[in-house]
């Protein structure tokens, strides 16, 4: 199977448009990797709606280079009662963007919601007995057992940031999506300006004041704002992305392709470089209807999986920009090990699956394959993936929509008569341990989309986060590890790192995902 099936003969690089942008070095002009269907960093999982959340708001504390919690709005806390209480004092100076003050009962109300939804939020809010406003600078949370863990949840960094609302706003239903952005962030978000499918503007807000502690490193440190005006242009083209960037029209591309690399690298006004995070690509299955309700259709498909395959399909043969031979942990994890792996390797045999297929029990079902067309790398995993199943006899059809059309429709639990989903691919941008992979949370109606429900997968969990030492970890999650390839809540397809473009005059890129303190011309 060739990379050139699946992502098309090359052509020719389209002419990129003339964007309408202001001028000058106080604007940056950036092309995300999809388009901004959800504004709401607490109500979706997609990492495009975490970067926007990133500007427009602030989380009490941040993640350093290291993923080690440091405080960020809160100046700190101190812990009492053998760790059953923790006491958090916000900064000086906090205040929103309608010029109110930042106060402990918005906190409060901000993680209460973002527990309802978040997975790692569960955790903060099922082991607590209340989190409280003692007055508008102090909140307290009591807990029913230690949880030393708490600073790092209320740091979480991808997706379902637990960012922090007014209160007026952080009310609203789990259920519902907030829409007006009002945060305490370094940028402003002008919902005037934006332009659906097209683009997003933000203005620096005047009165962020940064963290005095510590030095930037990704969503820790001081956040200082070096731009007063930031451009989102949509581009879903990435090689009219490529041509605007080379064109001095965009400033920085967030994702682009190893294909179009060797083209953007002759060019002295741009630079490319690898992210230095590691994003798990996966192929998720609907736990709820036939036939990916079977445990044993989906062990099957193990055999017909090859990751070098996905991989080079989507990111090309460049070794830096992805691995295989990976497994539910991403492999710069302590936790990453080879146990249960052994269906993912050796010789693809697609006449054998379609056997155990059989013997599993599928009988031609339909299986609808949602594919994200302007997510190149996304379609390219979907498209291969379908050719797969196909190939071992199973009846696929692809949908198509966009990014954010397919991130709408994954939650609609209904069977694929009533608009529901089989499958889809998709990046997950934390898979270092349980605490937070969406993947791995196995808790039926309550799980990410998919909803698998695994009794076993979810009391590992709970025994992980109760372990004692790395060591103690690091078994538990190989045991995890090993039920996962038996129970296949979703077939991990390798590991890839971000390629993003920029002007040759940027710098100060933080460390992990498109951040936009730091980031400076010349």
């Amino acid at each position: 199977m060739s990379r050139r099936t699946f992502l098309g003969a090359g052509g020719a690089v389209l002419a990129a448009p003339r964007l309408a942008a202001a001028q000058g070095a106080r604007v940056l002009r950036f092309v995300p990797q999809a388009d901004l269907a959800v504004l709401d960093p607490v109500f979706t999982t997609a990492s495009v709606t975490a970067n926007h959340g990133f500007m427009v708001f602030d989380t009490l504390y941040g993640w350093d280079k290291d993923y080690q919690p440091q405080p960020q709005m809160a100046a700190g806390h101190r812990i009492e009662d053998d760790g059953l209480t923790w006491i958090i004092t916000l900064r000086d100076g906090l205040r929103f963007h309608d010029g109110e003050p930042v106060r402990a009962r918005d906190c409060v109300a901000s993680i209460q919601r973002w527990g309802a939804r978040d997975m790692f939020g569960q955790e903060v809010i099922a082991r607590s007995h209340e989190i409280q406003a003692i007055d508008d600078k102090t909140l307290r949370f009591r807990l029913k057992t230690p949880f030393p863990r708490l600073a790092m949840a209320l740091g979480k960094s991808s997706s379902n940031v637990p960012v922090i609302m007014p209160e007026r706003l952080a009310k609203t239903s789990p259920n519902t999506q907030v829409t007006e952005m009002v945060g305490s962030g370094p940028y402003r978000f002008l919902a005037g300006e934006r332009m659906a499918g097209a683009r997003a503007v933000y203005a620096r807000f005047d009165g962020y004041v940064p963290t005095p502690h510590g030095a930037p490193s990704r969503t820790a440190g001081p956040k200082i704002a070096h731009f007063d005006r930031v451009e989102w242009n949509i581009i879903p083209d990435q090689a009219t992305a490529a041509g605007a960037l080379m064109n001095g029209e965009v400033d920085w591309v967030e994702s682009t392709s190893s294909d179009i690399a060797p083209m953007l690298g002759r060019s002295r006004d741009v630079t490319l470089s690898y992210s230095d995070d590691l994003y798990q690509v996966i192929l998720r299955f609907n736990h709820l209807h036939p036939p990916f309700n079977n445990p044993a259709v989906r062990r099957a498909l193990l055999g017909a999986i090859s990751q070098e395959e996905m991989m080079q399909a989507a990111y090309g043969t460049d070794p830096k920009g992805w691995n295989a031979g990976t497994g539910i942990f991403t492999s710069d994890s302590p936790m990453a090990s080879d146990a249960g792996l052994a269906p993912l390797k050796g010789k693809r045999d697609y006449a054998k699956v379609k056997r155990d297929l059989a013997a599993a029990g599928y009988a031609n079902e339909k299986i609808v394959m949602l594919q994200a067309e302007d997510y190149p790398t996304l379609r390219a995993v979907a498209e291969v993936s379908a050719h797969v199943m196909r190939e071992c006899g199973m009846n696929v059809e692809s949908q198509s929509g966009d990014w954010g059309t397919v991130s709408t429709r994954r939650a609609n639990r209904e069977d694929i008569t009533k608009g529901g989903w089989s499958a889809f691919c998709t990046g997950l941008s934390y898979s270092l341990d349980p605490s937070g992979h969406l993947g791995l949370r196995a808790n039926g109606s309550k799980a990410w989309f998919g909803w698998p429900d695994s009794p076993k997968l979810e009391a590992l969990r709970q025994e992980w986060f109760g372990a004692e030492g790395l060591e103690e970890q690091k078994r538990i999650g190989r045991a995890m590890q090993e039920v996962a390839m038996q129970e296949v809540p979703y077939i991990p397809l390798g590991e890839y790192r971000r390629l993003q473009a920029a002007r040759a005059d940027l710098s100060g890129f933080p460390a992990g995902a498109a951040y936009f303190w730091g980031v400076k011309r010349g």
